[in-house]
């Protein structure tokens, strides 16, 4: 995901002494509920610069929208500016260039972050369970991961702490790597697992002051369909899934590891019928679990449509595995599901997903009928995050082993976004971090 070599363009004479005083640039990259964006780029000079002195107008990149400039010590992101030897120019992550994951729409087009109609994907090609939507053994990949890179002029002065003036200048810099927020904090591996005889790619987080003399919890993430047999990174950037448990603000709270497999094929279609990778998952977690010191009890399964429907399944076929499950736009055949009536989770879905609605009311009235309470609530999704947070305190608050929060019709998704409900489900869901606390809690 880097990007293309420093421009070496001709400069006019009385811009050479900035030119030559010019070190790089680093595009910066974040990942959002809909995909990784570009959304800074690090221009490092020579000498410290003097942060009080830059502006918006200071640089220009192309085609994007600059929305503040600071000096900064590092290529890095930062509240309040600091003087040094980078200047960091944040550009909007609204502009239509933003985008780095990129997917295909069902009629063919394309759109940023909205993934094509996956097993559960009750809008185009979706329908009865079977009917439409990728099968198992699809390996045609449903999005792309587009490379990093930005072009940046400086077009007015800039002043060194010292008082020298570097002037402005029209040559066009490219960026010449890459920092990706979070993203940069996994490591890629492969699992070959003897016995289904599968190879899985996946990604893994590791706490960053690891102790093999504590125990850890773990996370397992599995994505949707529209992520199959693109690179192993493919689960960290096209949503917060993942990423969301290794930010540092979720490990400064809750120490895991996170475990996100890259699945070359689709794993499990609306016939409810897995491939091996579905037992290969439960392998790779056991198998992680013996590398590292994981603690049995406290290991959790996320994911999001075909991720959802293997979190529910995973949680049928092997009850021990998890001790509890976040699962997000997904269903399963409630004649099939008494094992979930013991088991601890938090249900997210959008009610104008009609197959993913109609499936966990079918999952919850059967956890129900099997004398297990359910914490149920209808939520706006477009709440602001402190009415999240109010949201999730109140469904808590019902002290039920599973709690099922609904997305009230019509506010998971913008119009004209040509995202559907199914997809835009999980756009928010891995937003709200009460969610995440509560999972982490939970112990076998």
């Amino acid at each position: 995901m880097g990007g293309t070599a420093l421009a070496a363009a001709a400069e006019p004479s009385e811009t050479a002494a900035t030119a030559g005083h010019v070190r790089g640039a680093t595009a910066i990259t974040k990942v959002f509920g809909d995909g990784q964006k570009l959304i800074a780029v690090a221009v490092e000079y020579d000498r410290d610069i003097d942060g009080s002195a830059l502006s918006t107008s200071t640089f220009a990149v192309t085609g994007r929208t600059v929305t503040k400039v600071y000096a900064n010590s590092a290529a890095a992101l930062a509240e309040r500016s600091r003087d040094g030897r980078f200047v960091v120019v944040e550009l909007s992550p609204d502009d239509d260039s933003a985008a780095l994951w990129v997917t295909q729409q069902g009629g063919g087009g394309t759109s940023t972050g909205s993934p094509s109609p996956s097993p559960s994907d009750s809008g185009g090609s979706g329908g009865a369970p079977g009917a439409g939507g990728p099968k198992v053994g699809d390996s045609t990949p449903g999005g792309t991961i587009v490379a990093a890179t930005a072009s940046v002029v400086q077009k007015d002065t800039v002043r060194t702490t010292h008082g020298t003036r570097y002037a402005a200048t029209g040559t066009t810099l490219t960026t010449s790597a890459v920092v990706n927020l979070v993203v940069d904090d996994f490591r890629q591996f492969t699992f070959d697992d003897p016995a289904t005889g599968q190879t899985l790619r996946y990604n893994l987080f590791v706490p960053k002051d690891y102790d093999p003399r504590k125990r850890y919890p773990l996370v397992l993430f599995m994505h949707d369909a529209s992520v199959v047999n693109v690179a192993t990174e493919g689960p960290l950037v096209q949503g917060l899934g993942a990423v969301c448990w290794a930010s540092a603000e979720d490990q400064a709270k809750h120490e895991s590891f996170v475990l996100a497999p890259e699945y070359g094929s689709v794993v499990i279609d609306d016939d409810y019928e897995p491939s091996t990778l579905f037992d290969a998952t439960a392998n790779l977690v056991r198998a992680v679990t013996e590398q590292y010191s994981i603690d049995e009890n406290r290991r959790y399964t996320t994911g999001q449509s075909m991720g959802a429907m293997m979190s529910l399944g995973l949680n049928i076929r092997y009850p021990d595995l998890f001790a509890a499950a976040f699962v997000v736009a997904g269903q399963w055949p409630a004649e099939q599901v008494a094992p979930l009536a013991d088991k601890k989770l938090w249900i997210v879905v959008s009610q104008d997903d009609d197959k993913a609605y109609a499936g966990e009311n079918a999952i919850t009235g059967a956890i129900e009928d099997a004398g297990t309470q359910v914490a149920t609530a209808v939520w706006d999704g477009q709440s602001a995050a402190a009415q999240f947070a109010a949201d999730v305190r109140n469904l808590k608050a019902q002290k039920a082993p599973v709690n099922y929060a609904s997305f009230l019709t019509g506010t998971t998704v913008s119009s004209g976004s040509g995202t559907s409900a199914h997809m835009g489900t999980w756009h928010i869901a891995y937003t709200i971090p009460g969610i995440r606390d509560w999972i982490m809690r939970q112990s076998k």
